[in-house]
Parts: C-alpha cells; structure tokens; sequence
C-alpha cells in the first residue's frame, strides 16, 4: 500500500510539473527604423525593440508563444520563426504571400503558436524583401525538463553570425534587380551584431566573451548572413556538436564549425587553454560565386583572471581558405542524429512521393526598356534568374491573397498545384561544359506548389546543377524537418547512391547544404496541414526563382486540419515594399 500511494504521488508530482512547465510566452515586437555606426559610418536600419540583433526570445518545449508585431517602420514586413514546425498553425509561419500578406507600415499583427516536438537553438527573422539583414534574433527552446542529454554546460552564449552592408540594403536589392545582375556584396561579416577589430573604427566594437578556466560553454549558433556560408574557430580550442537545427546529434568532435544560411548548431567548448585571451573567427566559405565579401570578422575569448586583450595580442586561429570544399563537406556530411534522445524521429520505412528536384542558376531574358544602356548585367547580358525543376517561382504578390489563403478558401488564381516531380529532361547535370538547351537555360516563369497527401512520406533527391555555374545552395523547407539520408558530388546515381542511404542514425535538418556540385537526399513525413515554402536560403536566389512550395491536404479530422485564419490575418494590398508617405492606422 505504501508502495502504491509513493507511486501515485510520484505521478502526481510529475503530472503537475508537466503541466506548470507549459507557459505563454508574450512579447511585442515594434520594427522601427535605428540609426547606429559601424564601420565608422551612420546607417539608418531596420530594427525590432531598437537593438540589432534583435531581442533574443526563451521558450521551453510545449510554450504557447503570442508576440504581437506593430509595424512603426517604413516597410512592409512578415516574420518567420525558422524552423518551428508551427503544426497546425500555418498561418503564423509568416513568408511573405505564401502564409500571410506583409504588415504594411501601421499595421499589426499578431503571431501565436506552440512550440512542440522539439527543443535546441532556432530563430526568427524578417520573411520580406532582405529586411532580415537587421531583422532578426535567437529562438531558444530549452528542454521541458530542464535537463540536456549531456551534462549541464556552464552557461549559454548565442552566436550570432551575420553581415553588414555599408548601404540601405533594400536600395541595395532593388538595384541589382532592376540591373538583373548581382547584389552589390556586404562590407564586414558580424559577430552578435559586431565587425571585429579587423575594421576601420572597430576596436570597440568587437564581440568579447569572458570565460572560467575549467567550465564548458554552450554556444548557440545561427547563421543569419544573408548569402554565405561560414567557417568558425576558436584559436586552440576543439567544439563538440551536440544539435543541429534544433535536433540533438551524436558528439561530433572538431576543430572547425561549418554553417549554411539559415542554419544552426548547438556547440559544447571548455575553456581549458591557459589563461589568456583567445580569437573566434569567421569567414566564408564560397565556390562559384563571381564576387564575395572575403573579409573575416572576429570576437574575443577572454578568460577570467588573464591580461587584458590589450595588454598581450589574442591568438588568432587559422581559417580554411574561401573554396575549401573538402573541409565543408566533412563538416555537413560527417554528424549523425542521436537515436532515442528527446524528440527523436525513426526514419520512415515507406516512402510515398519520390521526388528528383534540379536546383541552380538560370537566365532571363533582359527588357532593354528596364535596363541600363539596353542591357542587363547578368550572364551574356541577359538577367539572373534560378530555379526547381526549371520553374523560376514568382512569388504571388499583387493576387489578393496569400497562397495560405487560397489553399483554405479554394480560391483559384493564386497559385497552380502541379510542380513537376521530376525535371523535364534528364541531362549531364553538373557537367559545366556542356550545351545547354534554350527551354533549361531561360527557365519559364511560375508560382507553382506540390499537393501531398496528409501523413504522406516523401523522399526528395536535390540535385545541383551547372546551367550557369555550380554552388552550394541550402535548402530550407518551412513547416517540417527532415532527415539526411546521404550526400555527395556529381550526378546522383539511384543505383549507386541509394546504397549509402543512412536509415538508422541521420541527421535532422530543416535546411540542407547541397553540396557544391553535388546533391543531397531527404525523406520527411507531411504530417502538417496547410501550404509550405520551400527555398534556398541564399538571399539573392529567393527572388530569383529557387523556391517551391508544398500544399499538404488536411487531416481526416478537424484536429487534423488547418484552422481557420485569426482574425487580424494582414489583407493583400497593392503597392511597393518602400511606403515613403503613410499614416498609423494603428494601434489601440
């Protein structure tokens, strides 16, 4: 008897820690212009709550999160909260047109979701236009729990790596598309925000972290540049990797970390060096792309108790250089997922939807009325443009309502559901010499998703392809993670390559790095009703057409169905991305 009733209260005290660890987390986020100085100029910038990066947001797994955006700054906005499954809540996922119509500037809305299923680092960054340049910050899921499956670091510290641009970076956009050439690239790399005293009127600005000699540190980083991939090292110090976006990994020991756009990773490191103050670094990692920000920024490492940095020069670590693709590829290819840890996903056996997928570069004819001189200054003179299976995406704006709205309504117009599972001819993919054919160069233009049965699997293989030039393209798919069977170079050989498919302990990802060249398969459960942008997380390529997206069917259920729209669901409206003269039309 006594046994029993120990039993009963264990349950009950547990069942009731279950339930006070669920919290509502509210924040309000008001985008407002900033002015700051970096690089020893004054830029005007896009900010949330005035800070860059933004506010960091701490949730734990089974939150309720509201925030409440007011829009008090020039643009129109939306805010996507990176790889959050948002299951059965589509509506706050936030890419522009696809889920919702931006926020026009005095305007507001408000996102609410739960946060389940998983726990590790994410973020949340502006889905409109480039505005997530600026905008954008940590989504910190910790364990219901509170315990980690590895002991307890010290301390948490978010990483943040971005880009700066010594420019409005919207101006900076909106002229390499009326060109149809490039971007103009960014002038430093950051660090939370920061260049490094590697620059011109830097030295203060310079991103410091003090240490304990003996403790371990968890880093939480994010790849929030908007075009490159980055290498990171501490001089004299090793990195254990124990989650990638926000799924825990088998330890993976190494002295380098490798991160795409739009990724992140959870990094254990212990301060065991002798006392002193110690570099961390980051520069890129580039192949194909014509011109590069190939500069490094850098913060410092100081343990407590060491000469100050001034006092004795930091050691610097040794980079990889910019086109090491070996480096990257062991990095992305080598990490594993950790079978029975919280939240872990066995690998579907069965496989519905088989999908082979081309990404790349393309071209687009150049409008010599829209143009410099009569011509563009892509490729040949024409313009760039990029694509899925040779459909250049066009995102919906201007057509009344999101593609997440047509989808709930069955309105028709918006968008086509027939993306072709397979690219309309097969050819020598990454061969860069071949000639290629006018249709594959000059990719049509559409706006066009794939429909998947609720609770379908799907296995996608991504293939690179060297139409104009070869890259590495992350690819982010909203709403899902997704696990990463294998990864190579070349053509994908189904005969071949299906036999290195890791079934047992793959990663989980919500953004795939495709190699350089090379291509990538992924196998995920659409168990997620409602409309899912899928897109490479390379900013440029966005509006030039690598995206797609997926529509899962509803459920059988109504608990397995998107509900209905919340109220204040922002309208489409017509118009350009820069409001030069409005009015507040909200807030209270």
């Amino acid at each position: 008897m006594k046994l029993f009733v120990f039993f009963l209260a264990w349950a009950m005290a547990l069942l009731a820690s279950s339930f006070a660890s669920a919290a509502v987390v509210e924040r309000t986020f008001k985008v407002q212009n900033k002015t700051i100085k970096r690089l020893c100029n004054e830029r005007v910038i896009v900010t949330v709550n005035g800070t860059f990066p933004g506010p960091k947001i701490n949730v734990r797994e089974g939150d309720t999160v509201i925030v409440h955006l007011l829009n008090e700054g020039p643009y129109n906005i939306t805010i996507h909260w990176h790889g959050v499954f948002q299951l059965f809540s589509a509506w706050a996922d936030g890419p522009e047109y696809v889920t919702q119509c931006t926020i026009s500037p005095g305007t507001k809305y408000t996102y609410k979701f739960n946060v389940t299923q998983q726990e590790g680092t994410l973020w949340w960054h502006a889905h409109a236009s480039v505005l997530r340049a600026t905008v954008h910050g940590a989504f910190i899921i910790h364990p219901r729990s509170g315990q980690f499956p590895f002991p307890k670091p010290f301390k948490q510290v978010p990483i943040i790596l971005g880009d700066w641009y010594d420019a409005n970076v919207v101006d900076v956009e909106t002229q390499a598309l009326a060109s149809g050439g490039p971007p103009n690239v960014s002038n430093a790399f950051t660090i939370n925000g920061l260049p490094g005293d590697l620059f011109n009127c830097s030295r203060t600005q310079t991103f410091k972290m003090k240490v304990k000699q003996g403790k371990t540190y968890m880093l939480r980083m994010i790849n929030a540049a908007l075009n490159n991939h980055l290498f990171f090292k501490i001089a004299n110090h090793t990195f254990t990797v124990v989650a990638l976006d926000a799924a825990y990994t088998d330890h993976y020991i190494t002295e380098i970390i490798v991160i795409a756009p739009g990724q992140t990773i959870d990094a254990l490191f212990t301060a065991n060096q002798p006392l002193g103050s110690y570099y961390m670094a980051a520069s890129p990692y580039s192949i194909g792309v014509p011109v590069i920000d190939n500069t490094t920024t850098r913060g410092i490492v100081v343990y407590d108790y060491a000469p100050p940095p001034s006092s004795s020069k930091p050691l610097m670590p040794t980079l990889p250089p910019i086109n090491d693709t070996a480096t990257a590829h062991k990095f992305y290819s080598n990490i594993t997922g950790k079978v029975g840890a919280p939240h872990w996903v066995p690998v579907p056996a069965k496989v519905d939807e088989h999908m082979f997928i081309t990404i790349g570069l393309n071209l687009d004819t150049c409008d010599p009325k829209n143009a410099t001189n009569a011509t563009c200054q892509g490729p040949s003179g024409q313009r760039f443009s990029s694509s899925m299976n040779n459909e250049s995406f066009v995102i919906p704006k201007g057509r009344g309502f999101s593609m997440l709205e047509a989808f709930f309504k069955n309105v028709s117009g918006v968008y086509t559901a027939d993306f072709p599972n397979n690219p309309p001819v097969m050819f020598d993919f990454t061969n860069p010499n071949i000639s290629f054919n006018p249709n594959l160069l000059f990719a049509p233009k559409s706006t066009k998703s794939k429909k998947l049965k609720f609770n379908s699997t799907v296995e996608i293989v991504f293939q690179n392809t060297a139409i104009v030039g070869v890259q590495n393209h992350p690819i982010h798919i909203h709403g899902f993670s997704f696990h990463v069977l294998a990864q190579g170079f070349g053509n994908f050989n189904s005969t071949v390559d299906s036999t290195k498919f890791n079934l047992v302990n793959p990663q989980l990802r919500n953004t795939i790095a495709v190699p350089v060249g090379g291509w990538a398969v992924i196998r995920f459960q659409a168990n997620n009703p409602g409309v899912w942008f899928v897109h490479c997380h390379v900013e440029d390529h966005v509006p030039w057409g690598l995206d797609m997206a997926f529509e899962v069917e509803n459920g059988p259920t109504s608990s397995t169905s998107l509900p209905p729209p919340p109220v204040d669901l922002p309208k489409c409206y017509e118009g350009d991305l820069r409001v030069q003269h409005h009015q507040f039309r909200f807030f209270f």
